[in-house]
């Protein structure tokens, strides 16, 4: 007969046959019981529901089950068996018992109620939390339905340079790159940094968007998105912000403004669906722990449609609230770039859905987007979202080669940073648009977490680059 191969926790709990031998693997959660009886709630981050072991403490040596303390990794063989307990359809009634890596009493991750600051503290071990477990379990799933829900509408998945070669001149939110000894920095003739000596011979950064390379890729291949890390070197410590961080940015050739609106309202919603459809446990215990509304607010974004609304009604909007008492923080006027507290104003409290904000005064929007006939709006689109504010951010792009032209004079952009870019608008321009979707900002609306250094593994943050 075969020998036993272990089984997955999630696999597990599936089955009914009771009376079969099986190995499960994983971290002690917790242990309780009698002199005479252990039960062990085991879990092997497969799913956020725990196996629960019962073994016979005279059958097993003392000394190891002292050791099966919690966050102890444990291998069990055992027969399942029909559970008397609520919580569960079956149990295992262990045979064998091997102490593959004991925990001493320090472990940080001890069942107490630890705040997230402190867990962000021990960020290599928070991760073996049910919380943490449940958050990248999820993270994990909104990537896969990101590559399938592009991949399934025909678009090519485009990998755009981190390491960006540009001038960098005035871009003070960039991490510059460089081989050079920062101690010994070669010095030209005028006394300035010799880049000339520097591995690609001119000042490099590490990317904040793949945007613009996306849009070479969707005026050859029609349809192309992004998915990867971007970096912002801005000293924000707040819940909404990382140094380092991932982005989703779809291009597309022959898109308008409210082609692009359609796709932006089309893609969120598949991903929060997916999540409700494949990550339920893990959502019901985030609904159940962190945010008793979650899983009502991720139902009503996928059944109601989006508000499409212009910047200039929006204004109108908030400043009829600041007649009526509402109290900002920040003042509200056209030509204002409009802060989190507005945006979650004519989501949470005005429209109580998402809404798509477009019409933006040129002059706070960026320099590729196409003007309107006004001559004083772009045809920008924000997704404003409850809890977030901001969470997709786009525009159709402007195509027409001298208005470009013009608007990069005008901001006084280096041409030599640009050729290659207007070359698109040169050669066979086409009318097209894109958008950016912060991946971090998603998973703080999926998951009900506050804190956008809660969802993801590593944070980089100003002056924390632990682990």
């Amino acid at each position: 007969m075969a020998s036993l191969k272990r089984i997955r926790i999630v696999d597990l709990l599936k089955r009914t046959d009771f009376g079969a031998e099986v190995i499960v693997k994983g971290w002690v959660r917790t242990r309780r019981g009698s002199k005479t009886v252990s039960f062990i709630a085991l879990n092997d981050g497969s799913t956020i529901k725990n196996v629960q072991i019962v073994a016979d403490n005279d059958n097993f040596d003392e000394e190891l089950m002292k050791n099966i303390t919690t966050g102890a990794c444990i291998s069990v063989k055992g027969k399942i068996v029909e559970s008397i307990g609520a919580d569960q359809a079956i149990e295992i009634q262990a045979q064998e018992i091997e102490l593959l890596g004991a925990c001493p009493s320090d472990y940080p991750m001890q069942k107490k109620g630890q705040s997230f600051e402190y867990m962000r503290s021990f960020a290599h071990m928070r991760l073996r939390t049910n919380t943490f477990g449940a958050v990248f379990r999820i993270r994990h799933n909104m990537a896969f339905a990101i590559h399938k829900f592009f991949h399934d509408k025909g678009f090519v998945y485009f990998h755009t340079p981190l390491i960006t070669a540009s001038d960098c001149e005035g871009a003070g939110q960039m991490f510059q790159v460089t081989t050079m000894d920062l101690n010994n920095l070669p010095k030209n003739e005028e006394g300035k940094v010799d880049f000339d000596q520097d591995f690609f011979g001119k000042p490099a950064s590490l990317t904040v968007s793949g945007q613009l390379e996306g849009e070479l890729g969707a005026t050859a291949l029609g349809a192309i998105y992004t998915f990867g890390p971007t970096f912002r070197a801005e000293n924000s410590n707040t819940p909404r912000h990382l140094a380092e961080f991932w982005m989703i940015e779809p291009e597309m050739a022959f898109y308008d403004i409210d082609d692009n609106m359609d796709l932006a309202e089309e893609f969120i919603k598949y991903c929060v669906k997916w999540a409700l459809d494949n990550c339920k446990d893990d959502l019901e215990f985030l609904n159940k722990m962190i945010d008793k509304e979650l899983i009502a607010r991720l139902e009503s974004v996928v059944n109601t449609d989006f508000v499409r609304l212009e910047y200039t009604e929006g204004v109108k909007i908030l400043e009829e609230a600041v007649k009526n008492g509402h109290k900002f923080e920040y003042p509200v006027f056209w030509g204002a770039d409009l802060q989190s507290e507005h945006e979650r104003f004519l989501v949470e409290e005005h429209f109580k859905r998402p809404v798509i904000l477009t019409g933006y005064p040129k002059e706070i929007k960026a320099f590729y987007m196409k003007q309107n006939p006004d001559g004083k709006t772009v045809r920008a689109m924000d997704v404003l979202f409850p809890k977030i504010g901001e969470i997709i951010g786009g525009s159709e792009r402007e195509e027409n080669y001298d208005k470009l032209l013009a608007r990069i004079k005008e901001l006084n952009i280096p041409m030599k940073d640009m050729w290659w870019y207007l070359d698109t608008r040169k050669f066979g321009s086409c009318p097209h648009s894109g958008f950016g979707l912060g991946f971090e900002r998603l998973l703080l609306f999926v998951t009900g977490m506050q804190n956008i250094r809660d969802v993801i593994a590593f944070p980089r943050t100003p002056r924390t680059a632990e682990f």
